[in-house]
């Protein structure tokens, strides 16, 4: 942002020596805090029968049991996080890829304590602070920083939002196109129109059909080629069913929830083209794999960067975002909401996009990259001495996944339940088979933590086999 001229009474607020050592002595009591946060640990006996109740009462109010018996307390170490019952465990999925750079992160907690200043704490469609255009501003630099044409930039609440507010732009852009097109085995989200484009009928249970989609199947790394032919084949007789009909298509370059399952460039081209060619908006979707590639965004990692209209990002941002081209820009009313985000969130977004301008963490040799190697490297070790253990690894850069054991779903489960007792939380994905997924805080994990992961991995995966055995 160009500077305006004087100094607002804001940033003099900011920079009062009082709050400047407020801020140095809350810096100081968290390190003394967090320096007893050195490994996992299991927990406190005299806490466990409050925190079982406090469990039970959550479940209550919310209607149903948590999938974890999580309860944290509010203070971590990068990858190690401490729940309220006084355990510490290996935080490996992050929320489900929220929390990339750890818990308890100084530069996050800086962003929190500048939130708890603001004078607002949710900013939106009529009044945002300067840090929403800032935020903007850093978002989309991220994404043009290797070529590509996204323009705009709209913040939001949450992913499914974002992929909301995307189908938005295709649908008023394709006029009177009413039908979407996604992948077999894709994840969209849970509203009542994206449960519609993610491929799981559970999550339609009892819905009323909102959006007409038709999929496509997705690359095989096993058949490429064959693979490229089938999804083309599938298009064009899509196309040939529901002529002029479609308005976008949903692409996950790397399916998350569906198993971490990575594209192909060549796969993705040939798509995106037949796409182009029938004036059908590419909506790439990045609430998962952003940040988590070889490039900031995956569609800069696989090339893509001209054939792709509409972005959508959000978990590790904090603020979720679509992100569009020139082509796309909406209609006054079309895209609002009361809220995009909280003063906090938007902040915390500010220095997550400073933090991954820094260099070390992208490239072919970066910190991502190198990190995982080395989870790969580790699993297929385990893989090599138990055979029937385990298979992979699977995904892309911090996007892992292994299948445990038979592959069933059931199998997953009772993995992840163990892993988390013995101090690493995980979660599972996709159903046929079903694996075991980590998205590992790359910015904040060290090399002896992996290894210390994969041990604590290989000691609850003969638990399991055992117990299946018995």
């Amino acid at each position: 942002m160009s500077q305006l001229g004087h100094q607002t009474i804001a940033a003099a607020l900011r920079q009062d020596p009082r709050v400047i050592e407020a801020r140095r002595l809350l810096h100081d009591a968290l390190a003394d805090h967090q320096a007893a946060l050195e490994s996992v640990r299991p927990a406190d006996v005299e806490r466990i029968e409050c925190y079982g109740e406090a469990l039970e009462q959550f479940a209550h109010y919310r209607g149903a049991n948590l999938y974890f018996p999580y309860l944290g307390s509010g203070i971590g170490r990068g990858a190690l996080v401490e729940l309220d019952d006084g355990s510490v465990k290996y935080d490996m999925i992050g929320g489900i890829g929220v929390h990339y750079f750890g818990h308890s992160h100084r530069r996050l907690i800086d962003a929190a304590l500048d939130a708890a200043l603001a004078d607002i704490v949710m900013q939106g469609n009529l009044q945002q602070n300067t840090e929403s255009a800032e935020l903007a501003a850093a978002l989309l630099a991220l994404a043009t920083g290797s070529g590509g044409n996204l323009e705009h930039c709209f913040l939001t609440t949450s992913g499914a939002m974002a992929n909301e507010n995307a189908l938005k732009l295709a649908f008023c852009r394709r006029h009177p196109a009413d039908r979407v097109l996604a992948f077999s085995g894709g994840f969209c989200g849970r509203t009542l129109a994206l449960a519609q484009v993610t491929d799981k009928a559970a999550y339609r249970m009892g819905l009323p059909t909102t959006l007409a989609v038709d999929y496509v199947p997705f690359f095989n790394v096993e058949a490429p080629e064959r693979s490229t032919t089938m999804a083309l084949r599938a298009l064009h007789a899509h196309f040939q069913r529901y002529p002029g009909r479609h308005a976008a298509m949903i692409i996950e370059l790397i399916l998350g929830e569906g198993g971490y399952y990575p594209g192909q460039r060549e796969f993705f081209v040939a798509l995106m083209q037949l796409l182009r060619e029938r004036e059908v908006t590419v909506i790439v979707d990045e609430i998962q794999s952003f940040g988590r590639t070889t490039e900031p965004f995956a569609f800069s990692h696989f090339g893509l960067q001209s054939l792709v209209d509409v972005v959508t990002v959000g978990k590790m941002s904090q603020v979720c975002a679509t992100l569009f081209d020139a082509d796309h820009r909406p209609p006054p009313g079309l895209v609002s909401q009361t809220f995009t985000a909280s003063t906090s969130a938007i902040l915390a977004a500010k220095q997550i996009c400073a933090m991954m301008q820094e260099p070390g963490l992208f490239g072919p040799d970066g910190r991502i990259a190198r990190l995982s190697a080395q989870f790969v490297d580790r699993l297929q070790a385990i893989e090599s001495r138990h055979p029937d253990w385990i298979s992979g690894p699977y995904g892309f850069g911090a996007m892992i996944a292994f299948t445990p054991l038979d592959g069933s779903p059931e199998t997953a489960r009772r993995l992840v339940h163990a892993l988390f007792d013995a101090g690493v939380i995980g979660f599972v994905a996709g159903s046929n088979p079903a694996r075991v997924r980590f998205l590992p805080p790359m910015p904040v994990l060290q090399e002896y933590e992996v290894d210390r992961v994969t041990e604590l991995l290989e000691e609850s995966l003969q638990h399991v086999a055992e117990g299946a055995n018995v």
